[in-house]
Formats: C-alpha cells, sequence, structure tokens
C-alpha cells in the first residue's frame, strides 16, 4: 500500500474514532456559547467540539494553541467526513462558519507529535432578523 493510500486511511480512522468519542457531549444550540481556557491535546490526539446548525445560522468561533496544529470544520454525511474548512499548522484561526445545510458540525484540532493547549471560544448565532 503507499504512503499517501496508508496516510489517507489514517486520517479516515481518526476522524471516525473523533465522531464516536468527541462529540459525546450535547452539541451546542442557537443562542449558545463555550468557552474554554485550556484544552489538552495529548501527541498526535484530537479534540472536537459540535454545534447544531441550518441554512441561515451562523458560528462565531476562534482559538489559540500553543503549538501548530491542523483545524477543521467537518460533519458526517453517510460514510463520507466533508470538511468546508481545514487549516494546517497553525496556531490561531477564527471566523464566522455559515453552513448551506441543517447537520451537525464539529470543530477539531489535531496536535503534532508535540501535543497542544488549545483555548477556544464558539458561539451559535442564528439567522439575521
Amino acid at each position: 500500500m503507499s504512503a499517501a493510500r496508508v496516510q489517507g486511511a489514517l486520517v479516515a480512522l481518526l476522524l471516525a474514532g473523533a465522531a464516536l468519542a468527541g462529540c459525546a457531549q450535547k452539541p451546542l444550540a442557537i443562542g449558545e456559547a463555550k468557552t474554554v481556557a485550556k484544552q489538552d491535546i495529548a501527541p498526535y490526539g484530537i479534540h472536537e467540539d459540535c454545534a447544531d446548525l441550518a441554512a441561515g445560522d451562523r458560528l462565531d468561533y476562534r482559538f489559540e494553541s500553543n503549538t501548530p496544529v491542523k483545524f477543521n470544520i467537518h460533519y458526517h454525511e453517510g460514510g463520507m467526513v466533508l470538511m468546508p474548512i481545514t487549516r494546517d499548522d497553525v496556531t490561531s484561526d477564527s471566523g464566522v462558519f455559515a453552513p448551506r445545510i441543517k447537520q451537525g458540525y464539529c470543530l477539531m484540532w489535531e496536535a503534532g507529535a508535540a501535543g497542544a493547549i488549545i483555548a477556544y471560544r464558539m458561539q451559535v448565532r442564528g439567522p439575521a432578523p
């Protein structure tokens, strides 16, 4: 098996594991916000936090990390993982994500060999009046 196929299989396995374990808590709903001052991520580990969003909703997010991480916003459809936002090797990012379809969306951080400590905030806003 080629190195690229092995890497792809590992990423799919990580995302599947994250889907099972990462969003064990209740996803955020409209009007709710969550602030995490310190979240440790083990070397090569992941952390994710989820929100239920519909078309017209907005997810405001921002984070900082002490080491570079891979970051994405993703959702699951059938057997696939779709990532509308991806960032590689970043120590911070912020933005407003506006989904096109109703779905459960997850913010996910993946640490490298050094692990990471992240701080983040996310807030779900409904459609503008």
